[in-house]
């Protein structure tokens, strides 16, 4: 294989992940009933629904994906919103397995997972998935 069909093959590539990751990044998916105490997030179960983000301090989707959450949840007064450091809650980020940030959990009323979002979430999902809480 000569050094342009390798570069080539290798470009090809990159850009079929890259759209991989791309189109998967911020869907909201169903995920297992792990469920979570108050204890661990150190806030309070909403009566409907809770949602967690779990952010990092230079992370710029995070900000975004805190803006959009906030933005779509406000006049949800029985839906609590808490944003968690995962640097500073390291035991909590392994228990329910956060591998990348912004990663966003969905919790019903007590406090079981019912789904998730690894990148920011779009707007018309978070939208569809607040409704359905």
């Amino acid at each position: 294989m000569d050094s342009l069909s390798l570069l080539t093959f290798l470009l090809l590539g990159a850009t079929v992940i890259g759209l991989y990751y791309r189109k998967n990044s911020g869907l909201i998916k169903r995920k297992k009933r792990l469920k979570l105490s108050t204890s661990e997030f150190g806030g309070a179960y909403g009566k409907r629904a809770t949602i967690l983000q779990f952010s990092t301090t230079f992370c710029s989707s995070c900000r975004a994906a805190k803006a959009l959450i906030k933005d779509v949840v406000k006049d949800e007064a029985d839906i609590s919103y808490y944003e968690v450091d995962a640097e500073s809650n390291l035991e909590l980020v392994r228990k329910v397995d956060v591998r990348s940030t912004p990663t966003t959990l969905f919790l019903d009323s007590s406090g079981f997972e019912i789904a998730r979002a690894t990148g920011k979430p779009k707007r018309d999902q978070l939208i569809k998935v607040v409704a359905s809480l």
